[in-house]
């Protein structure tokens, strides 16, 4: 018996390269706990806040906030002199819920 391995179509929006920097950007523990927090908070925070709350350094905040917004997981907004992230949960959906039906 053969299978024939094929991605969906590129009309669906699915990326497999995206899935691949979601997946890794979901792998670490601070990351995990930054989307946590913000799934509870549920409202845009600033990068400071979630540093305070998880007890992590300004620069292991950066590295971690560009690996999330790189894999879409966050949406970051300048406001005056502060950056707001807030979770994005349209990409969640698209390929964490969604993942075994991009198989």
């Amino acid at each position: 018996m053969t299978v024939e391995l094929v991605a969906p179509s590129a009309d669906s929006g699915w990326s497999e390269e995206m899935q691949v920097r979601v997946f890794k950007a979901l792998s670490d523990p601070v990351r995990l706990q930054i989307l946590r927090y913000l799934h509870q908070v549920d409202r845009g925070v600033t990068c400071g806040e979630i540093g305070d709350i998880i007890n992590i350094s300004k620069s292991a905040g950066s590295y971690h906030f560009k690996a999330l917004r790189d894999a879409g997981l966050t949406i970051t907004e300048k406001k005056s002199r502060e950056k707001y992230v807030s979770i994005n949960r349209k990409t969640l959906d698209d390929y964490v819920t969604r993942f075994v039906d991009l198989l």
